[in-house]
């Protein structure tokens, strides 16, 4: 069992930056990939980023490539999304999941909505306004 706290999210203009953390509860981070997800009023949950569980493959979304960047710190038990050259668009919950390590794969293997994601965060709003 993994327990997700994320904390971070905020109200910002255009431009900002912004540093979401995911803190995991247990002595087993370190065997989880990790993703960030997101959903907007109105719309599907979509993947933002994903992190394998050494943290030597990323993944990320077409929208937020070379703004964002996801990173793991495996003794504190945390994935990182930070979030640069916000954008209105970027307007969501955000949500952090964990799903256990799979051999032999990279970060594209755990992309997608989510639904191979086993547990998840309550998720933290972030608002970009224009």
């Amino acid at each position: 069992q993994v327990q997700l706290v994320e904390t971070g999210g905020g109200l910002v203009q255009a431009g900002d930056s912004l540093r979401l953390s995911c803190a995991a509860s247990g002595r087993t981070f370190s065997t989880y990939a990790m993703g960030w997800f997101r959903q907007a009023p109105g719309k599907e949950r979509e993947s933002v980023a994903v992190i394998t569980r050494n943290g030597g493959s990323t993944a990320y979304a077409d929208s937020v490539k070379g703004r964002f960047t996801i990173s793991r710190d495996n003794v504190k038990n945390t994935v990182y999304l930070q979030m640069n050259s916000l954008k209105p668009e970027d307007t969501a919950v955000y949500y952090c999941a964990a799903t256990p390590a799979r051999p032999f794969t990279n970060a594209y293997d755990y992309w997608g909505q989510g639904t191979q994601y086993d547990y998840w965060g309550q998720g933290t709003q972030v608002t970009v306004s224009s």
